[in-house]
């Protein structure tokens, strides 16, 4: 791979107490690669091979239900490691890893998870944190599925896209990856055609505007109130 400043990783909490040496050396054994939208980086079941580090772009975490149906449980932004198998104690991954815009990501061997997080202060605690939050935010989608009103829902699935990724634009606070319908059907475990009726009514009372895979949240503080969340 071409040669990276050790000072993409200086920053990252997996990397920040160590030094610039021992970032160069992690970077030596690491593979880059560029993945389309809508490409898979692995699969769920899969033989967990590699782990990895977003550099640029937004993934989809997917997992499938006994009953098959893929939910969109997660998003993960830049400079997030994933696809940490080991540290779920698991040889296949538990989910599937979509990039939802053009992505770039880091990967090494599974093989050197155990040697990082023994050699490298900091690297277990901050990705096991990460972990921990990744489980939390699991589970709050899957009980609001399990507990919520559909509206309340989908609201919830917009408000935690926009405050992950949000840009501020002339016209409010634009999710900052593509999205469709679809995949707001696929986070929320409601049909495609009630998620259309959801955000054609906040279109008509001013509280988001779409066009094709993009959605902009144009009154956030209403948005909190339909999702039902204090604030």
């Amino acid at each position: 791979m071409a040669k990276l400043d050790e000072s993409l990783l200086a920053d990252l909490p997996p990397f920040s107490r160590l030094e610039r040496g021992q970032i160069r050396d992690i970077l030596s054994q690491a593979s880059s690669r560029r993945y389309d939208e809508g490409m898979a980086i692995f699969s769920e079941g899969h033989d967990a091979e590699r782990f990895y580090l977003l550099l640029d772009g937004y993934l989809r975490v997917i997992r499938s239900t006994e009953g098959g149906e893929e939910i969109i449980v997660l998003h993960i932004a830049p400079g997030q490691l994933f696809g940490i198998a080991r540290a779920l104690q698991r040889d296949t991954y538990p989910a599937t890893a979509i990039a939802a815009a053009e992505s770039i990501a880091l990967s090494w061997p599974m093989t050197l998870w155990d040697e990082f997080t023994k050699t490298y202060d900091g690297f277990a605690t901050e990705s096991y944190k990460t972990l921990g939050r990744r489980l939390g935010e699991i589970q709050t989608t899957l009980t609001e599925m399990a507990t919520q009103a559909v509206e309340k829902r989908v609201a919830c699935a917009v408000l935690r896209m926009m405050n992950q990724s949000g840009r501020r634009t002339e016209d409010g606070i634009e999710i900052g990856f593509p999205i469709t319908r679809q995949n707001i059907s696929d986070m929320t475990g409601t049909t495609l055609h009630t998620v259309s009726r959801l955000l054609s009514a906040w279109e008509k009372d001013g509280v988001v505007a779409s066009r094709r895979k993009h959605i902009i949240v144009t009154n956030p503080h209403e948005l909190v109130l339909l999702s039902g969340a204090q604030g």
